[in-house]
């Protein structure tokens, strides 16, 4: 299981480095919403890998950051799931609040399936958002990459 995960987290890094170009590369064309939606994805990555992991002072849920710093976020986002993988138990429990403060118990490897899953999510709403805005949208499932890392 670790190494199927080690390969989402490679997939989710390479896709949000790939967005984070072509958002930049097009910031006069692309929206607030897009912007919006995407400092999020971040937040969220960085938030589930700090609620088994504490270690950054954690984001809030829709903060913004400026776009010159995502790469540094990407990475670090990265580098701490890694770490996460490396150094957990995929099976342990772990307790935390969520942004409401309501308090939940989950698995690890559920929390890092959260990150994956709730990024796919938001890229399919950001390709609706391209769409809008006449970009094309990245073509990021899965098995594309797959087909290309093999």
């Amino acid at each position: 299981m670790k190494s199927f995960f080690i390969e989402l987290f490679e997939y989710t890094n390479t896709y949000n480095l790939k967005l984070e170009e072509v958002i930049n590369g097009n910031s006069s064309r692309v929206s607030e919403r897009t912007i919006k939606v995407f400092n999020h994805m971040l937040d969220a990555h960085q938030i589930w890998n700090n609620r088994v992991n504490p270690v950054d002072k954690q984001f809030g849920v829709w903060a913004t950051h400026p776009a010159t710093k995502w790469k540094e976020i990407i990475a670090r986002n990265y580098e701490q799931s890694g770490y996460i993988l490396n150094n957990f138990d995929l099976e342990a429990e772990v307790e935390y609040q969520n942004s409401r403060g309501d308090k939940f118990t989950n698995f690890v490897k559920d929390m890092l399936f959260q990150v994956i899953n709730h990024s796919t999510y938001h890229r399919g709403q950001l390709a609706s958002q391209f769409r809008e805005v006449g970009l094309e949208p990245l073509m990021s499932e899965y098995i594309f990459f797959k087909r290309r890392t093999g």
